[in-house]
C-alpha cells in the first residue's frame, strides 16, 4: 500500500509541477479565435510529454530508495555487502563508469539499476536474489545492471517515453480539433464537446499504442544487456544460469516506477506486447546465439 501510495503521489506532484509551468508560460492557450495554434500546440506537447518523463527520471533514484526500504551497503563490514560492493567496482570499471551506489531491500528475487545519470546510478538487488542463487548467478545479474547504467538505458527510455507522450498530446488535439470545427462543424469560437471527447478518447487510444512502442523498446535493451553482462563476466554462461534460475523464481511486483528496470518480470499472453521484459526462453536462446565479443 505505501508503494502504491508514493507512486500515485508522486504522478501528482509531477501533474501539478507541470500544469503550473504551462500555465506560467502560457502554453495552455492553443485554441482560440483564429483556430488552433499548430506551434502553440506543440510547445504544450513537448512540455507535457518530455517534462513528465524527465521529472520522473531525475526523482528516480530517491523514489526507489522510498519505495523498496533499500538499505545502502557502501562501507558496510558484512562481508556479503563487501563482496556485492566490489562486484558492482569492478564491474564499473570495466565499463567505463563510476561505481553506482550499492544496496537491498527485502523483496523476492529481483534486482533494479536507476538514476538519471551515469555517473551518480543506484544498483540494488533483493535480498530474495541473494538467498536463491548462487555467487556467480548473482554477479551474472549484476553485470546486467551495470550494463544498463553503462549505456544510458534509464535516459534513453525517458527520451522515448516523452517523445511517445508529446505524440499523444500534439495528435489527439489536433484530430479533436478536426472533429470538432470539420465533422461536428461547431462554430463557436471555443472548442465544443466534439473537441474534449475526441481528445479524452484518443489520449487513451494513442496511450495504448505509444506504450507497445515504449515496451518493444524496452525489451531489446534488455537484450543488450544480457549480451554486456556476459561481455563483462567474459563468458556467457553465468548469464544464461542467472536467467534460467530467475525463470523459475517468482520475482514478485515491483513499484510500477522500477519495473522496467528490474531484472526479471513475467509476461503472459496478450500482456506480453505491454512488457518492459522479454520472456526469459527468448533472452536465454538470444544470449547464446550473440557472439562474446
Amino acid at each position: 500500500m505505501k508503494r502504491v501510495l508514493l507512486f500515485l503521489l508522486t504522478n501528482l506532484c509531477v501533474m501539478l509541477v507541470l500544469g503550473i509551468a504551462v500555465q506560467v508560460l502560457g502554453l495552455n492557450q492553443v485554441l482560440g479565435a483564429n483556430g488552433l495554434s499548430l506551434s502553440g500546440l506543440l510547445a504544450f506537447a513537448f512540455v507535457m510529454g518530455f517534462g513528465g518523463a524527465f521529472i520522473s527520471l531525475l526523482i528516480s533514484k530517491p523514489m526507489a530508495k522510498w519505495t523498496t526500504g533499500l538499505q545502502r551497503i557502501d562501507g558496510s563490514p558484512d562481508a556479503t555487502h563487501r563482496w556485492l560492493v566490489t562486484t558492482v567496482a569492478r564491474f564499473s570499471a570495466a565499463a567505463g563508469i563510476r561505481a553506482p551506489e550499492v544496496g537491498i531491500y527485502e523483496g523476492p528475487p529481483n534486482a533494479f539499476a536507476t538514476g538519471a545519470f551515469k555517473n551518480s546510478a543506484l544498483v540494488a538487488v533483493s535480498t530474495g536474489l541473494l538467498q536463491s542463487m548462487t555467487r556467480e548467478e548473482v554477479e551474472a545479474v549484476i553485470g546486467h545492471e551495470v550494463a544498463h547504467v553503462a549505456n544510458g538505458d534509464m535516459v534513453t527510455m525517458a527520451l522515448i517515453q516523452g517523445v511517445m507522450n508529446t505524440f499523444v498530446v500534439f495528435l489527439s488535439r489536433v484530430i479533436g480539433y478536426v472533429v470538432d470545427k470539420l465533422v461536428l462543424r461547431n462554430n463557436q469560437e471555443g472548442p465544443g464537446i466534439g473537441y474534449y471527447v475526441t481528445t479524452v478518447v484518443l489520449d487513451l487510444v494513442l496511450g495504448v499504442l505509444a506504450a507497445l512502442v515504449v515496451a518493444w523498446f524496452s525489451r531489446q535493451r534488455e537484450f543488450r544487456a544480457d549480451a554486456d553482462a556476459a561481455r563483462l563476466m567474459g563468458r556467457k554462461q553465468p548469464m544464461i544460469h542467472a536467467l534460467a534460475r530467475l525463470h523459475g523464481l517468482d520475482p514478485g511486483e515491483m513499484p510500477k516506477a522500477l519495473q522496467a528496470m528490474g531484472i526479471s518480470a513475467r509476461p503472459s499472453g496478450w500482456l506480453a506486447w505491454f512488457s518492459s521484459h522479454p520472456p526469459m526462453e527468448q533472452r536465454i536462446e538470444s544470449l547464446r546465439q550473440t557472439p562474446l565479443q
